[in-house]
């Protein structure tokens, strides 16, 4: 995951607007980048594909509620 592909991350759809608190993620062909929104060149969490799906099945099926 590289910055020269800004193109390709992707705001979360619950965001409410360009300086609120916000995930961008972006999916290569082997693993998923999720940055800070406002952060553009701040650190990139890096996931496995498995992780993630492993996590939107989680968010899915509630597991986070707290």
């Amino acid at each position: 995951m590289t910055e020269d592909h800004d193109e390709r991350w992707v705001r979360s759809t619950y965001c409410s607007g360009p300086n609120s608190t916000c995930v961008e993620v972006t999916v290569g062909m082997n693993q998923v980048g999720v940055r800070d929104g406002k952060e553009k060149n701040g650190s990139v969490l890096l996931f496995s594909i498995d992780e993630w799906y492993t996590f939107i099945r989680g968010v899915r099926a509630d597991e986070f509620n707290v």
